[in-house]
Order: C-alpha cells, then structure tokens, then sequence
C-alpha cells in the first residue's frame, strides 16, 4: 500500500491526458491525483484510494473516467447521494462538450433505457444501482452489464446502518456480472487494507494518504452546551453556543459554515442569527454595497435575499437550483460570512469554511425518526474546514449534549472502522434474520438464480465485503457458525413463502420474485401477499396495510400534528401507532387533494415512498390475488398520486390527462373514458380544453377499452330442476386491455378467467334451483387500468 507521495511532484493534465485537458479546471494535477494517475492510466487493476477531505478524489474520478472513455468503455459513477447524480450531470457536461454522454439514473426520473445504453458516463446512487443489476437480464436494464469501469464515490459508505450493505452487494453483483475495473474513492478510513482485499487490490494499487495532504490543517473538537427547558429551548442555546465559536472567525473576516438538522431549521438559525450578530455588533453585511444589492435581485427566494444582504446565508436541497448556485458562488467569493446548511452539502459540495460547526447531531427523517447523524456525516462535515489558499488552519467542532461527548471525541481521535452491514455480527442473542439485510439480499440472489442452495449462498458470502473484512476481526460470525445462520435464514425465507426448497436446492416463489424486483422489505412484502389473501378487501384496508409497512416503521408524529390527522382520520386508525396515523392520514388526504400545512413538509417523500409500494401491492395481488383486487389498488395508487375522486379516478388511464384536467372533465359532467371518447371535440373544449388538447384527449379515450356483453341463447327463465349450458362474449369496442372476468350468480362466483381483450368466450351454467329468480352478473376488471370495474346482469326466471 501506499501511504505517502512526494508533495513536490506533481503531473501536467495535458501531459498525460491531452486529449481530455479541457474537461479539467486546472492544469495540473496536485500531489495526491499525481500519485494516483499513473496507476489509473498505466493499469488495469482495480484502486483504492483513501485520503483526506477537499484532497482531489473528484478528479482521480474524472480521470477514472477518462481512461475508460479511451478504450471506449463505459463508465459508471455511484454517487452517494440522489442529490449529487444531478450535481454530477451539470459538472460532466465538459464530457458532453467533448462528445460523450453523460446520463443520470434515478428513481425520480423516467428512464430512457436507448440513452442509458448509449451513454458513456453513467451516474447512480447504490440503490439504483442495486435495483437495476436486479433487473439485468429485462431489455429496460440490460445497459449495467455493459459497464467497464466502475467508480465508487464515498466507499465508506460501506459502514452505513441504513444503505452500507446495498452498496455492498451492489459491487460484488456487479462484479459477478461483468467484471468492471473498480476505483474506490474514500475520505481517511483505517482499515483501508480490508476494502482493498474485498476489491482484489494489490498493495501498489491501494493508496492511503494521511492528514498531511489536507491543503489546510485541521483543528477538530468537541463543545457542549448546557440544556434548556425543553428540546426547542435546547435548540436555541445550541445555535447561541455555535455563534461563540464561530464569533472569533468571523470577526477575523473568516468565514463559517453551521450544519443545522432541517432544511426549516437551515432558514430560522439563519433569521435569528442575522439579529444575534446585530446584538453583538459583529460587522457583516452588504447593505451598503450597492452593487452586490442589485445583484442579489436575482434570487427567487426573498427571505434567503434578504438574508444574504446581511451577510448571512442558507442552503439547502429544496432551494432552486440557481439560487444554490448563486449562494455558493457568494460564499466563495467571502459575501456571504456565516452559512447554515444540512449535511448534505458536505457531500455534495466542495465549500470549505476556516470554521465549521456542527449544531445538532441528531436529525428528523420522515422515515426513520429521531436518528443520530453518521459517524461519516460527522467527519465529512468537519473536514470542509479550512479554505486553501485563505486559511492557515480550519477549526471544527461538534457542538453535543455532554453525555455524548466523549464519544465524539474518541471518533475524532481514532476515526472510524469501516464495518460490514450485511448480517448481524454478534454470535449470541435473537438475530431476527426476517429484519436483517442478509435476507433481504439473500431473497435477492436467489430471485436472480445466483443462489440454489446453500453452498452457493456460502460462495455468494465469500465476493462479500462481510467476508474479507471478518478475516480481519474476531467480532465477526464465520465457518460453521456463518453457515447455520445462512441456513436459519434460509429456513425463514421458506417458512414466509418467499423461497420453495426441494432437498436441499431452492428457489424463489412468486411472492420472493416481486419482493425483489419491487425492492420491499420482507415484512411488507408478507403483508401485502396476506392482504390479498382476505375475502373482503376495501379501499381502508389497502391503506392501512402501506401505512403499516416497515418501510414507514421509524416515520414519527410531531406534537404539532396531532389535531391535523385526527381532523383527516376522525376515530379511524386509532388503534394504530402516532407515526402510522400520520403516514395514513397523508394518503387519506392525498386522495382527496387536500393534505393539511401541518403534513405538508413530510407529505411528498411519504407519497413517494407509499406510491412504490401501493405499485408493488397492486402486482402482489395480481399474481397472487385477482384482477379485481389489483385493480383496486391502481385505483387507489391513482388517487394519491392525483388527488382525484373516485368517481373521476378512470379518466386519467386517457394518456395526457392528469389530475387538473380530470377534474376540469369531472366537473363538466364526464365520469368515464367512454363519456370523453362519446363527446365532440367542441363540447369537450367546454370542459376547459383547448381544441388541440381536446382532439387528443379524444383519441386517446377512443383507445381504452369499452365492455360489451352478448348473452347469445341466454333464457329469460328455465324449469326447476333443469339446467342449460350457455355461452356469453365478452369484448370491447374501443382498444384492447388486460382484464379478469368473473361471472357470478346471486352473488356466488360460477366462473373467473384473465383474459386480453379483444373477444372472449365464457362458458355459464344455468341451472333452475330452489331460488325464484337467478340473478347473472359479469364482472370486468382491469388490474393495470384505473377504470371502475365494468358490471352487465342478466335475469334468469326459475319456475
């Protein structure tokens, strides 16, 4: 390994990569990149490279990159951020110029699965990487085995509670798949050695650089501060205790950058700050520039405006994208003196402060709860002090409650060890495998077929960063304790129906398939299978069964919303926990369009997360339930996404209408895609459609299907005693669609058969029972469609 490099030496760009010089702000490399880019360029072997924060590990990325790019490879860079896929693809757009494409894959973005496969960069987040190499065998996601260079930005990551086992398994899949060179890139870690080994590194190729080749010192500690009244009263003495340590800086025209919990909280430190700094006459602020006045006009968000004149900034994800990039402009160029942000600019951002402060060490997350902040949050954080070229020194510290401090101090002393998250690593005690992540990957490897029997979840085990780094620690489970684990594991994934086994091979059943390919936990994914199971199912029970899931486990309720989900849910839930209320009452409320301020800051990730599970919900009771009660849940998933009624919910299967203009069509009176397709143009331009919308919307309703039954010889009555074999067509006048068909009389099922519409033939006995009267029904459902299901009847005299 390599753990030093000569500080003097250092490379031209155009000297080594001279067709590539314009993608690169600089024109040579530093000591660090020097000591790494002939490895990268002269090698194909796999690197690791760890080294201190704002060292250059972006650039050793690009010229990862570049290198692929020279033998017409494809690249993949896993940001660890969803944030920073978007940073990337603006900052590549340099590759763009030299004509490579650079396209990002995302959750939130539609993918283009003809892009993705002619891109030459690709960007991702682990998880997306996770679920795509899931899926490398459809036509939708065939492109990620076709990668010949994989960069992995932030591998500690590798040591994250909640996403370090993802990442984990990502790699070694995809090493399973095609074997891409790996360059691991890592802020100090130490036990560097044991990341090399998993990615079969050699020593030449694994570089460890210390906090000499910070390009500004580091002086981290940490600071308490004394409680108030209440955990509101606490925040305030935190921010007053972060100003006296930022103070002295700023008063030496340094500059200071706070880490706040929120983005909420990001815009109220900053208020009330800008009124501290006034009281203490500390002399920041821009009021009187004129011209920097007149420029701050450009900022779409006044309050932040405002602000920014005093000197004092924020910056957050859900500011736009210009106002970002217009703060941190400002605060580079010393505009701005004191900046409060959340974690994820330590990531995302190259901004160094010469003083950094981290207020609050434990955050909210919609999804989680109260949580404290990563061990590699809190070194990230602290390693953006220090301005290069400005600062002779930066100054950190992590301001915490007092019985915490320690803790800080020994993370700040020794680092952190980068541990394994995939299985539970203690030797004694309930390990619980149905909540531990190696079932859920180990769910996910037999989906794929990479796993039929235990021996193979051993081999699988051993490409595993859990394998290389139990080598090394005796805390580890390993041999024959290891393999009775796998195989408790595996005995709880048969047990749940997730896997079948025959001897000692297994395999994945339907339900094990779907929790894979819908990335569910496996609680959820048993739920759903046992909520299509039940003989009723309405459209509360669907809700409650999302609201429940473990994915919403750790979502808590704020004092300050209570009366808000009970105004939404009435006595309805009460028997559920607060946080389980809240996830309900969002969606309740959704559904109607109408979700309470209160709800509002937590609402779109709770949809967004309870949209991919109603989607999931909706194929587990297509394939293990029935067409009626997946189309149930579509019309419910429809609903939260659009806020639109139920009455209206089938107009948006019409391709270009959405929730605006199925209200706008609701309101004029159309219920049904067959109204609209029925309706002329011009009265359809009544409705708030201009003729141009109108004509499409039109067309496109013309394409859904619309039921038609033909009873043929069906009798008006039949003799007691007697019976009739009958046929009756099912088709549709308008396009074709999937469909389950369900004859029943007096309201017992006879007959259910799933179909493609078209035409269908279904077969019905008649027979004259004990009833007077025999009541015929044929029920139409839809499971990908969110139209109301169709019912014809029919009447049958018994005499």
């Amino acid at each position: 390994m390599t753990e030093r490099a000569d500080s003097q030496t250092t490379i031209p760009v155009s000297a080594v990569l001279p067709e590539f010089s314009d993608a690169f702000s600089f024109e040579r490399f530093n000591a660090v990149q020097s000591a790494v880019v002939p490895t990268l360029l002269e090698s194909d072997e796999n690197v690791v490279v760890s080294a201190p924060t704002a060292s250059g590990k972006t650039a050793i990325a690009e010229v990862s990159i570049c290198r692929a790019l020279q033998t017409g490879g494809t690249a993949l860079f896993l940001a660890p951020l969803r944030a920073l896929t978007n940073e990337k693809e603006r900052e590549w757009a340099r590759f763009e110029e030299l004509g490579y494409s650079v396209y990002v894959v995302t959750g939130e973005r539609e993918l283009n699965p003809r892009k993705a496969e002619r891109a030459d960069v690709l960007v991702m987040t682990p998880e997306k990487a996770d679920s795509a190499t899931r899926k490398h065998d459809s036509r939708r996601y065939s492109f990620v085995t076709d990668v010949d260079c994989c960069i992995i930005d932030e591998v500690h990551l590798l040591d994250s509670d909640e996403r370090g086992s993802v990442l984990e398994v990502t790699i070694s899949r995809l090493r399973r798949l095609c074997d891409p060179r790996v360059v691991a890139l890592s802020a100090t870690m130490t036990n560097i050695d044991d990341v090399a080994t998993w990615l079969d590194a050699p020593d030449e190729t694994t570089f460890s650089f210390d906090d000499s080749y910070r390009p500004v010192p580091l002086d981290a500690r940490v600071a308490t501060y004394s409680h108030g009244e209440n955990a509101f009263a606490d925040k305030y003495r935190r921010l007053y205790r972060a100003l006296d340590l930022a103070e002295p800086h700023i008063r030496e025209d340094g500059q200071a950058l706070v880490f706040v919990s929120s983005r909420q909280d990001t815009v109220q430190a900053a208020k009330k700050a800008r009124d501290e700094l006034v009281e203490r006459d500390i002399p920041i602020g821009a009021r009187g520039d004129y011209d920097f006045h007149t420029e701050t006009d450009i900022i779409d968000n006044d309050t932040l405006r405002q602000s920014v004149l005093d000197g004092v900034g924020f910056h957050h994800a859900g500011l736009g994208r210009e106002d970002r990039n217009h703060i941190e402009k400002w605060f580079r160029e010393g505009r701005i003196d004191l900046l409060f942000s959340t974690s994820t600019l330590a990531w995302g951002v190259n901004l160094p402060a010469r003083c950094v402060v981290i207020r609050d060490t434990k955050y909210h997350d919609p999804l989680e709860g109260e949580v404290d902040i990563s061990p590699l949050d809190i070194l990230q954080m602290l390693g953006r002090a220090g301005r290069p070229g400005y600062d002779e020194r930066g100054y950190a510290w992590v301001l915490c409650d007092g019985s915490a401090a320690d803790r800080y101090r020994r993370l700040l002393e020794e680092g952190k060890t980068i541990e394994s998250q995939l299985a539970d690593r203690s030797n004694s005690g309930d390990t619980g495998p149905a909540a531990a992540d190696l079932a859920v990957h180990l769910n996910a490897e037999i989906a794929l077929g990479t796993v039929r029997d235990i021996d193979d979840a051993m081999g699988w085990l051993q490409t595993t960063f859990y394998y290389a780094r139990a080598k090394q620690s005796k805390s580890y489970v390993t041999g024959s304790d290891l393999r009775e684990r796998v195989s408790e594991t595996l005995s709880w994934l048969v047990d749940h129906e997730f896997v079948e086994m025959d001897g000692l091979a297994v395999s994945p059943t339907s339900l094990g398939r779907l929790a894979s390919d819908f990335y569910l936990r496996l609680g959820t994914a048993r739920a759903f299978a046992d909520l299509t199971a039940r003989e009723e199912l309405e459209t509360f029970d669907v809700l409650v069964a999302v609201a429940t899931a473990e994915e919403f486990d750790s979502v808590s309720a704020r004092s300050g919303e209570a009366d808000a989900i009970d105004a939404v849910l009435g006595n309805r839930g009460d028997d559920l926990d607060s946080g389980a209320r809240k996830v309900l009452a969002i969606l309740r409320a959704g559904m109607t369009g109408t979700t309470p301020s209160e709800l509002r800051s937590d609402a779109w990730i709770i949809r967004q997360n309870a949209l991919r599970l109603l989607a999931a919900s909706r194929a587990i009771a297509d394939r293990l339930g029935d067409g009626a009660r997946a189309n149930l849940v579509c019309r419910i998933e429809t609903r939260v996404e659009t806020g639109i009624s139920d009455d209206a919910v089938g107009l948006t299967a019409i391709d270009g209408v959405g929730a605006t203009r199925a209200s706008s069509l609701a309101a004029a009176g159309y219920s049904t895609p067959a109204d609209v397709a029925a309706a002329s143009v011009v009265e359809l331009a009544g409705a708030g459609l201009t003729e141009g919308v109108a004509e499409r919307v039109r067309e496109s309703a013309q394409e859904l299907p619309v039921i038609e039954v033909t009873w043929g010889d069906f009798p008006e009555r039949i003799a007691r005693g007697e019976h009739e074999m009958c046929e009756l067509i099912v088709e549709t006048a308008g396009g074709d669609a999937r469909a389950s068909l369900t004859v029943t009389v007096n309201g017992v099922e006879m007959t259910s058969k799933a179909a493609y519409l078209g035409t269908t033939t279904l077969p019905v006995g008649v027979f004259g029972a004990s009833a007077d009267e025999l009541e015929f029904a044929v029920h139409v459902c839809f499971p990908d469609l969110p139209l109301q299901p169709v019912v014809h009847t029919r009447s049958v005299s018994v005499s």
